[in-house]
C-alpha cells in the first residue's frame, strides 16, 4: 500500500511540474496576446478547464505527501511538505488573486505579477521533483 501512495505521490509531483512549465511558459505569456473584448471569455474557460486538470493533482499531492511526511516522520519528508506548503500558499495569497483581478478584464500589471509570481512556484515543483530524480 505504502508503495502505491508514494508512486500517486511521486505521480502527481511529476504531472504538476510539467503542467506548471507549461503554463510558465506557454499558457501565462499568452494571455497578454487575447484581444481586451475577448480576454474575459478566455480567462473564465482557462479557470474552469484548467481547474479540472490541477485540482485533483495537486489534493492528490498533498493528502499523499502528509501521510508520508506522517508516517516516515523525516526531516526529508517535513522539507518537502513544507516546500509544499509554500506552493499552496503562493496559490491562494498570490497567483489566485491575480486571477480574481483578470475575472474583470486584462490588466497588463496583474498579468506580469501573475507570470512573475508564479516562477515561485514552477521553481518550487522543480525542486521537488529534482529530489524525486535523485531519491529514485
Amino acid at each position: 500500500m505504502m508503495k502505491i501512495i508514494f508512486a500517486l505521490h511521486i505521480f502527481a509531483t511529476f504531472f504538476m511540474t510539467g503542467v506548471i512549465w507549461f503554463v510558465q511558459i506557454v499558457h501565462y505569456p499568452l494571455f497578454s496576446k487575447v484581444g481586451q473584448h475577448e480576454f474575459f471569455s478566455y480567462h473564465a474557460q482557462h479557470i474552469r478547464r484548467v481547474s479540472y486538470i490541477v485540482l485533483p493533482a495537486m489534493i492528490v499531492e498533498l493528502m499523499t505527501g502528509i501521510y508520508l511526511m506522517w508516517i516516515a516522520k523525516t526531516v526529508d519528508w517535513y522539507v518537502s511538505i513544507g516546500l509544499l506548503g509554500l506552493i499552496w500558499i503562493s496559490t491562494f495569497f498570490i497567483q489566485v488573486p491575480c486571477h480574481q483581478k483578470l475575472e474583470k478584464g486584462f490588466e497588463k500589471s496583474v498579468w506580469q505579477r501573475l507570470v512573475y509570481s508564479n516562477l515561485i512556484r514552477t521553481i518550487l515543483w522543480t525542486i521537488r521533483a529534482a529530489v524525486f530524480i535523485l531519491i529514485l
